[in-house]
Formats: C-alpha cells, structure tokens, sequence
C-alpha cells in the first residue's frame, strides 16, 4: 500500500509540530512543508540541515506573497510556489494563522485536495469539526475537516472516556487558560488575570462535538505559558461515579497521563520539565496530563483537574483526521491505536 503524501501550510508553532508528527508515520509521506518568511524555525531547521538533508529532508515551499531573496540570502533551499506543494499531496494539514485558512481553500478546491484545518479557523471552513476519539466515523471520506482548540481537544478526551464508561448527562469546567505561547511578546507583560464571558467556546465546541451531552464553562486567563489547567465536573446519568472507577478509566486511555504531587508533577511547568527530561523535540507532550490528587467525587459527580500542554495536544488528533479523511482506517479505535503506534504515545504506562 502507498504512502499517504501529507503537506502542511504555515509552520509555526502548530505547523512545525504537525510535520514532525506526519514524519513520524510509518504509512505516510511528508512532501513540504510552506510559509512567508524566514522565520527562527525555518532558520533553525535550515541550520540543522534538514531542509534538503540526504536522511531527514523537509521540502520548503513558498506561499504566495513570500520573498524568495530574503531565504536565497540565508542559503535555505526553496522547493517551489505552495501550488506546486498542494498539487504534491493527497491532503493538506493547514496551520496557517486564523483567517488564512479559509483562503487556501480555495486553492485546495482547485486542485481537489483534501485539507484538515487548526481551531483558529472559523467552524464553517469544514464539513466536520473533528475529534480522533469523539467523533472519527463523522470524518470517514470527508474532504474538510477542522480540529478543535488545544483546550477543547483535551478536555473531550477525558469527557468522552467518562461518558463511553459511564454516560454522561452534563459537565462544568474551568479553564485557567496561559495567556500566549512562550515567545509571544505581542501579547505584553502583564501580573493580572483577566476573566470571559460564560459559558467559554470550549464548552460549546464540546456540546457540537458531543451533543448529547450539556456543558457550560468559565475561562480565565493566567500570565503563564507553559500550559493550560482545567477543572471538570462530570456528572453521570444516572448512578454515581467513584473515585476509584474514574482512575482506572484514565488510566487505561493512552493519551491521558495519570500523576501525582507527590511524583513531583507540582504545576503545568512540571509536565514541561519532564518532557525535556525525556528527550521529547522541544518539550513537548501529547498527552494531558491528570492530578490522582484532584480526582474527588462531589454527591454522584466525580471532579477532576488536567493539564493541557498547548502547543503539542492536538497533533494525535491531527494524525487521526488524516487516517479518518483518507479511509486509512474505518473506526476510531484503529485510527487512534496507529496514530498513538507511531507517536509513542501510552509508552510511559
């Protein structure tokens, strides 16, 4: 069986990620990678020799409105015009800034390409607002597919594992949000937080997702980086959900890292540290991390906290939505299983 060939649009924090995890793929092909400008990380991967390198070759493609004399005069091979990068694939990972995306598909639609776009596109750019475990039979064969937020996506794996053991009727959650990526000076220094109105789109993405299920939500922004926390309150339909029962139902789900305080996972800076410590490409986890500590019941509910490491989070869901538009596998359960095969994810278990 053929390679599926996988392109990504836009390679920065997300876009980056993207291309090492279709990389990584045994059954798929990464034919470019495109952006505007000469960027910290195409230099860095233009120094590391993996732009045209003999072992790991990322193919650099220009979009358009880019300056090939700004790259000529850094020596970073340019392969060609992002039209001639879309005409390459199969399908297009689009992590192109919020707006950008809806205008690249008019591209993809010219050359009849598949395309799989980020949370910060607008829902209607897609057929289906997609989740690798929540919904993957909705995206089999679809040609546009948006993912959720890094939030979102998170916290719908810990939901969705609940409401398959045990039925879930409603949640409430709180999201103590990082208020940029490190390195996002634009968005100021600040030692406030700053609250949003309810309920949060986390949980109106969640009720679109799962919409048997009610959820309301509150966000509040923290001038932190390194991570997101959400509390939940997931409460069943009927019975009660133990504390104990909850655990071992996290604790089977290979993209949910069950830890402890006492472990030494403190805060969301700990979950950073230890995915540096393990060797992971720019501290990065793809699983959320779970506090033991902060699973209590409250009368027949069960409360929780995760961590959401932001910038890594929705790249498994990435994988997914390739295998599920492509047909590469037929349900959920296959598709995710490759996804966590390749990634390595569950190997801490």
């Amino acid at each position: 069986m053929s390679k599926i060939k996988v392109a990504v649009a836009g390679y920065g924090v997300i876009g980056q990620r993207l291309a090492d995890g279709v990389a990584m793929q045994g059954d798929m092909e990464l034919v470019g990678v495109a952006d505007l400008a000469p960027t910290l990380s195409v230099r860095a991967l233009a120094e590391k020799d993996m732009i045209g390198a003999n072992n790991v070759e990322y193919k650099l493609y220009l979009v358009n409105g880019a300056d090939k004399a700004a790259f000529d005069a850094l020596n970073i091979p340019v392969a060609g015009t992002f039209d001639e990068m879309v005409q390459k694939a199969d399908i297009i990972l689009d992590s192109a800034p919020g707006g950008v995306g809806v205008k690249n598909k008019e591209i993809y639609k010219k050359y009849g390409k598949k395309a799989i776009f980020q949370g910060g596109e607008k829902n209607e750019v897609a057929d289906v607002f997609f989740h690798g475990y929540a919904n993957y039979e909705a995206g089999l064969g679809a040609d546009y597919l948006k993912l959720t937020s890094c939030n979102t996506t998170g916290l719908i794996r810990t939901v969705d594992a609940l409401d398959k053991e045990f039925g879930l009727d409603h949640v409430a959650i709180t999201i103590i949000r990082r208020v940029a990526d490190p390195g996002d000076y634009h968005r100021g220094l600040t030692n406030a937080l700053q609250m949003d109105k309810a309920p949060s789109h986390q949980a109106v993405d969640l009720m679109t997702i799962m919409p048997h299920i009610e959820a309301t939500g509150i966000l509040v922004h923290t001038p932190v980086t390194h991570g997101h926390i959400i509390t939940v309150v997931a409460t069943p339909k009927e019975g009660k959900i133990t504390r104990e029962a909850a655990l071992k139902c996290f604790q089977k789900h290979p993209r949910i890292r069950v830890v402890s305080i006492d472990e030494g996972f403190i805060g969301n800076a700990s979950f950073f540290r230890y995915a540096r410590d393990l060797g992971n490409r720019r501290g990065d986890m793809f699983e959320v991390g779970l506090w033991k500590d902060a699973v209590v019941e409250t009368g027949n509910a069960i409360m929780y906290a995760i961590n959401i490491p932001q910038e890594s989070v929705t790249i498994p869901e990435s994988i997914d939505a390739i295998r599920a538009a492509m047909k590469m596998q037929g349900t959920a359960a296959e598709g995710t299983t490759e996804t966590n095969k390749y990634l390595h994810i569950g190997k801490g278990k």
